[in-house]
């Protein structure tokens, strides 16, 4: 929850949110609520059934020209978007130091790792690297990771997916596995039970929403491999909640 708001007296700005987490929905709306103008990037349409409560565009952050270009009538630029998508992250950060925009980027804490059921990955290859012969795996990283797991040496990946499709698994040992959020504890408990699950992959995303998989493995006794977050861009200030995201605009 953001407790404070930018000061009312303070002229109204045209900010850019580069999007794709929980915290850019909520920050966007409180800035509008602040007098602030808001648009929001993102690299994927929104999720599930909570449309984005501000203006949005889809962009490609391959394509740097047009980031550079289509930025320069904002006043400044925050970084909110997904933990794994840091393309558009130094994308963004490229074009905003080449134009001169004021850049911040939000960093939500990650979970702790003291666990001995926890253990870190640097990226998925890293973590298919780790499953042992056999396993069977139940996988939060994306569809896009899947080619990341081969050679997989384990029986199954099932792979979580939160958006409804008709795609078939691209690999034999794939199976999708389509649920609704939010979830909770018990639900993943009894879904890791049913599926006869060994070894939980997942990003380490931090936050609420997507603790209940690892608590849920936690609670049956079974692995988590965390799948550390890229690196921000170098250079770029990062901040760990919206409070301090809220002042940032207040002082530009």
């Amino acid at each position: 929850m953001i407790a404070r708001m930018t000061a009312p007296n303070r002229p109204s700005l045209n900010l850019l949110l580069l999007a794709g987490t929980a915290e850019a929905r909520h920050l966007g709306i409180a800035l509008a609520k602040a007098g602030h103008r808001v648009t929001a990037w993102l690299t994927e349409p929104p999720r599930g059934n909570n449309p984005m409560p501000m203006a949005f565009e889809m962009r490609d952050p391959e394509n740097t020209t047009a980031l550079r270009r289509d930025m320069t009538g904002f006043d400044a630029v925050l970084d909110l978007s997904h933990g794994f998508d840091a393309v558009l992250s130094h994308a963004g950060f490229a074009a905003a130091t080449a134009l001169g925009k004021p850049f911040v980027s939000f960093a939500r804490p990650g979970w702790d790792l003291d666990d001995p059921l926890l253990q870190s990955a640097s990226d998925v290859p890293a973590a298919a690297r780790a499953v042992p012969p056999g396993a069977r795996v139940f996988a939060a990283t994306g569809l896009a990771s899947l080619p990341q797991f081969l050679p997989f040496k384990g029986a199954r990946l099932m792979l979580r997916q939160t958006s409804r499709h008709d795609r078939p698994a691209p690999y034999a040992f794939v199976d999708l596995i389509f649920g609704d959020p939010p979830f909770t504890v018990t639900a993943e408990t009894a879904l890791f039970r049913d599926l006869a699950v060994d070894l939980l992959i997942c990003r380490n995303l931090g936050g609420e929403a997507s603790r209940p998989k690892v608590d849920a493995a936690r609670a049956l006794g079974l692995p988590v491999i965390l799948i550390e977050r890229p690196r921000l861009p170098e250079g770029a200030r990062c901040l760990t909640n919206l409070d301090a995201m809220m002042d940032w605009v207040a002082h530009l």
